[in-house]
């Protein structure tokens, strides 16, 4: 049963991400490196650079997981062509991920899964990673298609579907099986806002989000980042001048060490 006070912040948070999915197509900046960018955003001559940036995109920060492509691009002298990647071995892999600087915190295990990935491109997908969203496949395709990658949890196959729908605007047949990727803000501002319990699990999240938007659960996902990022922070968050302050439950509480202390008076 979903309450009044969910209903409403539900109805924001669904609202914003409908302004997000709707909005003209930008080109989408994954890194503050503009030539990382123009890679990643062309999905017609080298589909498999986001595709591979997914697959890369565990256990470091965003942004340095989302350059290895270019920076791999760059090591192999401008050539980052599918039959140029399929033509490595993984010792090939490892040393180009590996030296000068480890282009990952795990180069070893990460060349691995790239090696891999590029052979299931050209092995799956006949060295065109388009297929995987062509000819506006249903979202559950889009999802278990990159859950075959090595590597790759639901958590990474939700958000790569969900950036070629709501960022590329890829038409899709249904946005049913995107989920919202369950981050640490995400899982924050979700407990903030009693949508969830604070300390409630990966997959109780995911289904909450079904409960509350079953056509399209990750549309929730953004707005809910945006917040944990702008507003919802950790400690000293900024309620007021969040959209959904006067409804959170943890509206004009101070978290600091982690514990919350009311800054309403008595």
């Amino acid at each position: 049963m979903i309450l009044a006070n969910e209903t409403w912040i539900r109805d924001r948070l669904v609202e914003h991400g409908k302004r997000l999915f709707n909005a003209p197509k930008q080109l989408v900046s994954f890194t503050a490196d503009e030539a990382a960018n123009a890679l990643l955003n062309d999905l017609t001559g080298c589909p498999h650079a986001f595709v591979l940036a997914c697959v890369m995109d565990r256990q470091v920060k965003a942004e340095r997981a989302w350059q290895i492509p270019y920076r791999l691009q760059r090591r192999l002298g401008g050539d980052f062509s599918i039959r140029k990647l399929a033509s490595l071995t993984l010792l090939d892999v490892e040393k180009i991920m590996g030296e000068p600087e480890p282009l990952h915190r795990f180069a070893n295990k990460m060349s691995g899964c790239f090696h891999a990935a590029v052979r299931r491109i050209v092995q799956q997908y006949d060295g065109d990673a388009s297929r995987i969203w062509e000819n506006k496949p249903s979202s559950a395709d889009v999802v278990h298609r990159f859950l075959e990658f090595d590597g790759v949890g639901p958590k990474i196959a939700s958000m790569a579907a969900n950036i070629l729908a709501r960022e590329f605007k890829l038409p899709f047949a249904d946005y049913y099986s995107i989920d919202i990727s369950a981050d640490v803000h995400v899982r924050r501002v979700f407990g903030r806002l009693g949508l969830a319990e604070t300390d409630a699990s990966v997959e109780q999240l995911i289904f909450r989000a079904r409960s509350l938007c079953p056509e399209f659960p990750g549309l929730m996902d953004l707005p809910a980042w945006e917040i944990g990022r702008q507003w919802c922070r950790p400690k000293n968050p900024q309620c007021t001048a969040c959209y959904l302050g006067e409804k959170c439950s943890k509206a004009g509480v101070h978290f600091t060490n982690g514990r919350d202390s009311s800054l309403r008076s008595e």
